[in-house]
């Protein structure tokens, strides 16, 4: 299984370093940053190996070619995007694998927040790094992509093992909270979720990850099929798309 280490940048961003112990291999994950990917890895002994990026804004792929200068390492990336992931090496689509030593991720296209989005699940270390597609409590803004793309991504992630770790890459938990029960308020998982929330923020904690049982259980951009949130949008037998749809139409309102 991998080791995990989160580290925050800039005003909410989160990096992730993923370590295969057996191999020494190293990949950082939407690497913002370098100062601090630099400084973790002095930290916890270890060699970068590889970036695993997800999509090509600047706030994930911003330490891509000093982290590949200094290292040696080799960037990964989406297929559909390559033209816009600085460095690339190896780019990757729907349904191929990639190897991290001796763990292996699933790779997923999920198009919406940009045209080229991809999320790297490993199935092993039930971790799932799905960059700005999915949030804590909510999804990613479609800059570039379509309601019908947006929940199409979303639905691929519905499938995965409840225990799987959702490792997104923004601490935007709180605010999502706040819309979330707007939309859904009879929730009782929602609403009790979203005190826990308050207060680990009141505290200085981090509410990244949360597992995906948690994310099907209370994020309305997973639930359209959800009574109590068509009811709320008056939607009541909708097709899901339009739910999902709306839905997020509130939230860039909200």
């Amino acid at each position: 299984m991998l080791e995990i280490h989160q580290i925050p940048v800039l005003s909410d961003n989160y990096v992730y370093l993923a370590h295969d112990a057996a191999s020494g291999q190293t990949a950082v994950v939407d690497p913002a940053t370098t100062d601090e990917v630099f400084a973790a890895l002095e930290e916890k002994g270890w060699q970068l190996t590889h970036i695993l990026n997800t999509h090509h804004h600047m706030d994930h792929v911003g330490g891509n070619e000093v982290l590949k200068a200094a290292t040696g390492c080799t960037i990964v990336g989406p297929k559909a995007d390559k033209d816009r992931i600085p460095g690339i090496d190896v780019a990757l689509g729907d349904g191929d694998s990639y190897a991290l030593g001796g763990s292996e991720a699933k790779v997923f296209d999920v198009p919406g927040h940009t045209k080229g989005h991809i999320a790297f699940w490993f199935e092993d270390s039930d971790a799932l790094f799905c960059g700005d597609t999915l949030f804590a409590l909510g999804c990613g803004r479609m800059f570039e992509g379509t309601a019908d793309q947006m929940w199409n991504s979303l639905s691929k992630f519905r499938d995965l093992p409840g225990q799987t770790q959702v490792y997104c890459a923004h601490e935007y938990t709180q605010a999502n909270a706040a819309f979330a029960v707007t939309v859904e308020p009879d929730n009782e998982n929602l609403v009790s979720r979203a005190a826990e929330i308050d207060a680990l923020r009141a505290q200085g904690k981090r509410t990244v990850p949360s597992s995906l049982a948690e994310e099907l259980a209370t994020n309305p951009f997973l639930r359209p099929d959800s009574p109590d949130l068509q009811r709320t949008l008056s939607l009541e037998g909708a097709d899901l798309v339009a739910v999902f749809a709306e839905t997020r139409k509130r939230k860039d309102n909200f």
